[in-house]
């Protein structure tokens, strides 16, 4: 079989995938705190004897899609107003306690509950450094770039701004939460200030969100019609040609 056939199958997956990443990367171009997802290639490993066959060479020689992994560029900051919406400039993540466990997000709009507890728009509670729900007392609430939370002059608590080692793959779990990989645990970011009365949008543009998406979908209805061209071609050997050998 002519090697191009794979090599248009391989592209297809590839694009195919790729297609979905970039559909759902221009939907949450809008959420704050969303992390794109970029994708990344591999070889097509067929198992232990994979080059031991035409079929598994042949395959090998060609990419297919590894999967995808989140972008950590940092998003546009974007001015809010209210003393509460905090944003992380650098590297890290705010942690919230969930009832499934510990997530991790970089969506800062908070607000505070009437427990007086600093919570997300859902209602669950941040965490500060110290890994405890933060209480605001009523009063003028400053937050500096340190991520200490002030009230009326005192300070009562200090953010949680977290980060994991190098090469850690979160999981993301809706528009823009994430979660750490089992037995992986969050340490406090060395790289990164907090900035009050701002939130951080999405890491996607919009335009080049759309770009991308066009892009694909030509790319995957490229590889669509490659197949075609192989497959009438191989019909026309298998019911032409080869009755007369």
């Amino acid at each position: 079989m002519d090697s191009g056939y794979y090599a248009a199958m391989t592209g297809l997956v590839a694009r195919t995938q790729a297609l979905d990443t970039a559909a759902a990367n221009l939907a949450n171009a809008q959420t704050p705190g969303y992390r794109a997802e970029r994708e990344y290639f591999r070889s097509m490993v067929l198992g232990p004897q994979g080059h031991d066959s035409q079929l598994g060479q042949t395959v090998n020689n060609y990419g297919l899609l590894g999967g995808d992994r989140l972008s950590m560029a940092q998003g546009a900051l974007q001015q809010t107003g209210n003393p509460l919406d905090l944003a992380i400039q650098g590297e890290g993540f705010f942690e919230v306690a969930t009832a499934a466990g510990a997530r991790f997000t970089r969506d800062g709009s908070f607000h505070r509950s009437q427990s007086g507890l600093l919570v997300t728009l859902e209602g669950e509670q941040i965490l500060s450094t110290a890994g405890k729900p933060i209480a605001v007392p009523p009063g003028e609430v400053s937050v500096g770039a340190d991520g200490v939370i002030s009230v009326a002059g005192g300070a009562v608590a200090t953010v949680g701004v977290f980060t994991f080692a190098a090469g850690t793959q979160l999981t993301p779990e809706g528009a823009n939460r994430y979660v750490a990989p089992q037995g992986v645990e969050a340490v406090l970011s060395k790289n990164a200030s907090v900035r009050q009365g701002n939130i951080e949008n999405a890491n996607q543009d919009v335009i080049q969100g759309t770009l991308d998406l066009i892009m694909m979908q030509r790319q995957a209805e490229m590889m669509q019609k490659a197949l075609t061209v192989f497959h009438t071609e191989f019909n026309k050997i298998a019911t032409e040609d080869l009755p007369r050998v």
